[in-house]
């Protein structure tokens, strides 16, 4: 059997370094954080789904923000309370 070549060997580990760095676009839809909606509004605990959502929508939080519908929800000691009981830093937008 013939041992695979350099070349080979350089491309297949170019491919994967490259495919390390691709990430994955999160798109951004409030409905998302709808897990949230009970603990943003209540003395109620974040739940793990959550926090699981809340951190995928992070890179979504400042355009919340600068919506007007959103942003007393995103902006409430609520909002602020989750976010802090699930390890988010609030944005800083």
């Amino acid at each position: 059997m013939k041992t695979p070549s350099k070349l080979a060997l350089f491309i297949v580990l170019v491919l994967l370094i490259a495919e390390a760095h691709i990430s994955v676009a999160v798109t951004c839809s409030a409905i998302q954080l709808s897990p949230c909606l009970g603990a943003i509004t209540s003395n109620s605990p974040p739940s793990r789904l959550c926090c699981s959502k809340i951190r995928e929508q992070k890179p979504c939080l400042c355009q919340y923000l600068k919506n007007p519908n959103l942003r007393n929800y995103v902006n409430s000691p609520g909002a602020k309370k989750v976010a802090r009981t699930c390890g988010l830093p609030y944005p800083k937008c």
